[in-house]
């Protein structure tokens, strides 16, 4: 029996307390495990066990042993899975969570590729800009759009969420093309809002020197759907900041302007998939994949800006 096999038995004497309870799980006769666990110490050249006529207790290198044999055993058990994953069709339910505009314009193409992908699979979306209870509302991944606020959560970064002002072609032959911040906050703007993040202020930085001003949005219109942003911008309402995302599309066809492009204002945050382990199901892993797919390198949004 090689040494992975004897640490493998070692951590299941040391889960049950007992020789005999752990050769009952392992089916075998316990001479042979208690065989098995003799040669291991005389392998390690250590003593692993102190076993008397009733009792047993892991000695303090045992111990230290122990802990080895747990990351043995998990590395082993992510080996099988890696080769099972190719060998069969995975199955199973992935529960994923999504600020509201970016699950409508991009997972739902990334749901479509990934059932297509695991037809034996299930995936359920719920869409959300709020904050959800991951661990209590049992999501598998959850994306969001801005900045970690969760530590405890795992991220991996999907993308950069560029900035844009946009505005109507309308709105802009009506009150005219601004040409400097000053000119433009004095137009009514749209502003986005939820329980935890408004957008209700223009900031623009010098990318060079970090210095930044900020002017406050003048508004009639607040609304908490980012997609009711983008159609109150194209029924001239007020111009408004977005996250470049936000429009998949061209602006042109879209009859709408980007206002003063060569500013630079800064990110509400990037593009993350989260989730609460580090050890993810081939189907979590696979759907955030096709989810950059998608997106792209760089994301294909930013062909629509300058």
């Amino acid at each position: 029996m090689d040494l992975a096999s004897k640490l493998t038995l070692l951590l299941e004497v040391s889960r049950n307390g007992s020789f005999a309870k752990a050769a009952d799980k392992l089916n075998l006769d316990r001479s042979v495990l208690s065989k098995q666990i003799k040669q291991l110490e005389e392998q390690l050249g250590v003593k692993l066990v102190n076993r008397t006529t009733r009792s047993m207790s892991l000695t303090s290198v045992g111990k230290r042993v122990v802990e080895q044999a747990e990351k043995v055993t998990l590395i082993l058990e992510d080996t099988i899975s890696i080769a099972d994953s190719h060998h069969s069709e995975p199955t199973g339910h992935l529960r994923v969570s999504s600020a509201t505009m970016f699950g409508r314009v991009y997972l739902q193409a990334a749901v479509e590729k990934f059932l297509e992908k695991f037809p034996k699979a299930s995936i359920e979306l719920l869409l959300n800009d709020e904050r959800v209870d991951v661990v209590s509302e049992g999501f598998d991944i959850v994306f969001r759009i801005g900045p970690m606020r969760d530590s405890s959560m795992i991220a991996k970064r999907l993308a950069e969420n560029k900035v844009a002002i946009i505005a109507s072609k309308d709105f802009v032959a009506k009150h005219g093309m601004p040409t400097s911040p000053e000119e433009l906050v004095e137009l009514p703007g749209v502003i986005y809002g939820n329980s935890n993040f408004v957008v209700d202020k223009l900031q623009f930085a010098d990318q060079d020197s970090g210095q930044s001003i900020v002017y406050p949005i003048k508004s009639n219109y607040r609304v908490n759907e980012a997609e009711l942003i983008v159609e109150s911008v194209k029924a001239s309402i007020g111009y408004a900041q977005i996250g470049q995302f936000m429009i998949p599309g061209d602006l042109e066809q879209m009859g709408l302007v980007q206002l003063l492009p060569d500013l630079y204002l800064p990110s509400f945050g990037d593009i993350y998939a989260m989730y609460t382990h580090r050890k993810q199901s081939v189907l979590a892993t696979s759907f955030i994949d096709i989810v950059r797919e998608i997106i792209g390198t760089p994301p294909v949004w930013e062909r629509n800006f300058r």
